[in-house]
């Protein structure tokens, strides 16, 4: 049995900035176990047919956090990335428009424009009716019956789960914000108002794919990260874990960036808590490669049609240089929409997004206050099952490590 001071699960972003957090205040007590045979995570990258693809779909660096920024422009300097302007659009019924689809009506045909008029006038907040607690009625409420038949629901279903009603809507309040009037303005003027999606600004590196940032940080802490260890069992009494190749490891503090579900057991946990952390949900995709180009200036297409398997496009050689052809991000229940006889380049994710279930809430405030008493923390948008994008986990990490040394 090896001890140490901080023990951390995973050598994806959040794993990987905490370690580095450490190194430079000094501490040199800490290992970082990682079951897949490179760091990055979800954020890893590979290169098929000549250009580099992140596994784990469209990753990149958002520009609104300067501080994180910087922190990661310390392994991967600012001139090797490029600055973008995020293109995402809609394909609806064939029409491909603007995202988000509340804001760019009117690029619509004229009689569909007066029909998504119509319907976001009768939605329900712009009647003054009672926000529901249901999704689907939440989004027939938001938006409107025409955007949620159209769009919203589709788009969802392929997305995270086939039953919308089983995911709470705490956290649909992100969307942007387009009003009744705002919507009326755009299709009168033919441009976009109201508050407009995140990351409208990103940034990608320039010569390789978004997993190239997280490789070089993990060679900064290259001695202190085991590759191959697949953690099966942690103890929350005795601060401990063991992987399923028998090795065990205590430490003072156990960082943990990994999915909640995945562990075979956890040792210390009342019954009751226990059986919430099996009710946690996740999604797992498939990204798929197609060696044809596509003709649109668009880097994310968004893809609602029930009867297309994907939910996304990626258009590569839009923000990755030299990149060919594009991939398709799917829902690992619905590749088998996919021809038997169409074998093309593939990746599965079985962790891919955390899904946002009822009392998913309530559950991780249970669960993050009873370990954290112990000595555990969890982290990132595995540690906190919580939908965080790279930037953000960063900064979570570098705030948790100021926090614990």
């Amino acid at each position: 049995m090896s001890r140490i001071k901080y023990l951390i699960l995973g050598a994806g972003p959040a794993g990987l900035t905490f370690a580095n957090m450490l190194k430079a205040r000094g501490e040199s007590s800490f290992l970082v176990l990682e079951q897949e045979k490179e760091a990055g995570g979800l954020c890893r990258s590979c290169l098929v047919d000549g250009s580099p693809f992140d596994l784990g779909g469209g990753h990149f660096l958002d520009v609104v956090r300067p501080r994180v920024n910087d922190f990661l422009f310390q392994f991967m300097p600012r001139e090797e990335w490029k600055l973008f302007t995020r293109d995402s659009r809609i394909d609806v019924k064939g029409a491909v428009v603007g995202h988000p689809i509340e804001a760019n009506i009117w690029q619509f045909g004229l009689e569909e424009q007066v029909a998504y008029l119509a319907s976001i006038a009768r939605a329900g907040c712009n009647q003054g009716k009672e926000k529901p607690e249901r999704f689907v009625d939440w989004i027939l409420w938001k938006l409107g019956d025409k955007i949620a038949e159209d769009y919203m629901l589709p788009y969802n279903r392929k997305m995270f789960a086939d039953d919308l009603n089983t995911l709470g809507t705490y956290w649909l309040e992100k969307l942007p914000n387009v009003s009744f009037e705002e919507t009326l303005r755009a299709c009168l003027t033919h441009k976009p108002y109201g508050t407009q999606p995140g990351h409208a600004q990103f940034y990608y590196p320039v010569n390789y794919g978004y997993g190239e940032v997280w490789l070089r940080m993990a060679k900064e802490i290259e001695p202190r990260v085991r590759y191959g260890a697949c953690v099966a069992e942690m103890d929350c009494n005795h601060r401990s874990v063991r992987t399923k190749e028998g090795e065990q490891f205590t430490a003072e503090k156990i960082i943990t960036t990994i999915p909640w579900t995945c562990f075979q057991k956890i040792q210390g946990l009342p019954d009751s808590l226990a059986g919430k952390v099996k009710e946690l949900k996740t999604s797992a995709i498939e990204t798929r490669y197609v060696p044809e180009d596509l003709d649109t200036p668009a880097q994310w297409i968004y893809c609602p049609d029930p009867e297309t398997p994907y939910h996304r496009i990626l258009v590569r050689h839009n923000f990755c240089q030299g990149s060919r052809g594009y991939w398709v991000e799917t829902r690992l229940e619905r590749t088998e929409m996919f021809p038997s006889e169409d074998r093309k380049e593939c990746y599965v994710n079985l962790y891919a997004y955390p899904l946002n279930t009822l009392h998913k809430p309530q559950i991780m405030k249970e669960l993050l206050e009873f370990v954290r008493k112990k000595g555990i923390y969890g982290l990132g948008r595995w540690g906190e099952h919580s939908h965080y994008n790279s930037d953000v986990v960063v900064e979570r990490a570098m705030d948790l490590a100021g926090t614990l040394t």
